[in-house]
Parts: structure tokens; C-alpha cells; sequence
């Protein structure tokens, strides 16, 4: 039970911040771009309260908004690459766990058909995208892609999604209305990527059928 609430602490990205500052925020950046087991964390929101919290409560992370972006980038570029070679170095083992509450084939099977239609790309419009985001390095690790191809890619997705959405929470955090409703934001963070996300696994399963339906 205790781990349940731990997992639950950490998918909070307000008690992520207030609890445990700058260096747990880093670090959880850091966790859901390229490890397994951080496609759970709230990544998009969290930025996106980093930036409001940037602005509205500037002594609790100690540091400018422009700092701030620096170093989440940082930390989204290097969890990114971590996860490019651990896929790299294990190969399909990688991939190839056993299933568990944490763990689904499922993720892999979306991840990899993001990647099929979209290439490099995946990095960069995959970041905004849950649990894609997570796998999506891993991926491209395991099947072997040019490690200079995945930096650039790496690097302009990890800059685009750390400044579109730090930027916006820093810049709507100036707004009484925006600070006294942050559960509200989280929740629409939480429908949209979730949205998103659903359309793209719909979508995947009905290739995935029309595919079958045209081999037999």
C-alpha cells in the first residue's frame, strides 16, 4: 500500500515541486523521458506548474524562469538519451519484459507504431504525448537509429517542449484567475494528452485490423 502511495505522490505534479523543489522536479523530468518505469509521471503539467509556480512563487524553486527552462531542458535532453542507450545497449530485451501493473506490451506496440509513421519526428512530437514520450528514445535505441539523427531530434523536441509549455505556465501564472484553479489545469492537462493519446491508439488498432483484413 505504501508504494501505491508513494506512485501516487509522485503523479502529483503540485506536491512534486512543494515537496521536493528544484531537484526532485529535475529529476522526475528526467525519469519520464527515457526510463521505463517514469511513463506515469505528469510531465506535461509539471512543466507547465513549474512556470506558474516560476512566477507566482519565485522563492520556492529559487530560480529565474529563464534558469529554470535551462535546466529542465537539460534534464529532458539527458533522461532522453539515457533511454536512447539503454534500448541501444540491451536491444529487444529492452522491450521484451515480462508484463506487470507497471509494464504493458501495449505501450511498445503504440510507441512503435508512432515511430513507423513518423520517424525522427517521433521525438519531437512525441514529447507531447505521454507514455510515447517515455518509449519513444528506448525505441529508437533498439532499432539502431544514428545516434548524430537522434540528438538533433532529441534536442529540438526536448527545447520545443520545455519552452512551449514552461513558457505558457510561467507567462498565465501572472493571472490571479490561473493561480486559484490549478486543479482545473491539471484536469485539462490530464483530458487532453489523455485524448490525444486514445485517438492515436483507436487509430493504431484499426490499421492494425484494416492491415489483417487485407492479408487474409
Amino acid at each position: 500500500m505504501e508504494i501505491f502511495e508513494f506512485i501516487g505522490k509522485l503523479a502529483n505534479p503540485e506536491m512534486i515541486i512543494h515537496y521536493g523543489g528544484l531537484a526532485l522536479l529535475l529529476i522526475t523530468i528526467f525519469a519520464e523521458n527515457g526510463l521505463i518505469i517514469g511513463f506515469f509521471l505528469p510531465g506535461d503539467s509539471l512543466l507547465f506548474i513549474s512556470g506558474l509556480i516560476c512566477a507566482s512563487q519565485p522563492d520556492l524553486l529559487g530560480v529565474p524562469v529563464e534558469l529554470l527552462m535551462f535546466y529542465l531542458f537539460l534534464a529532458a535532453v539527458s533522461g532522453c538519451t539515457f533511454g536512447y542507450w539503454f534500448g541501444f545497449k540491451l536491444g529487444k530485451k529492452a522491450l521484451e519484459r515480462k508484463e506487470s501493473w507497471l509494464f504493458k506490451k501495449k505501450y511498445v506496440d503504440l510507441t512503435s507504431d508512432f515511430y513507423q509513421r513518423h520517424g525522427g519526428k517521433t521525438l519531437i512530437l512525441g514529447r507531447y504525448l505521454p507514455i510515447i514520450r517515455t518509449f519513444a528514445p528506448i525505441l529508437a535505441g533498439v532499432i539502431k537509429v544514428e545516434f548524430k539523427s537522434f540528438m538533433f531530434y532529441n534536442i529540438v523536441g526536448g527545447a520545443m517542449w520545455i519552452a512551449t509549455i514552461t513558457s505558457a505556465g510561467y507567462f498565465l501564472g501572472q493571472f490571479e484567475i490561473v493561480k486559484h484553479n490549478i486543479d482545473w489545469i491539471i484536469l485539462g492537462f490530464v483530458i487532453v494528452t489523455t485524448g490525444v493519446l486514445a485517438n492515436t491508439y483507436i487509430r493504431q488498432q484499426r490499421r492494425k485490423k484494416k492491415n489483417q483484413e487485407n492479408e487474409s
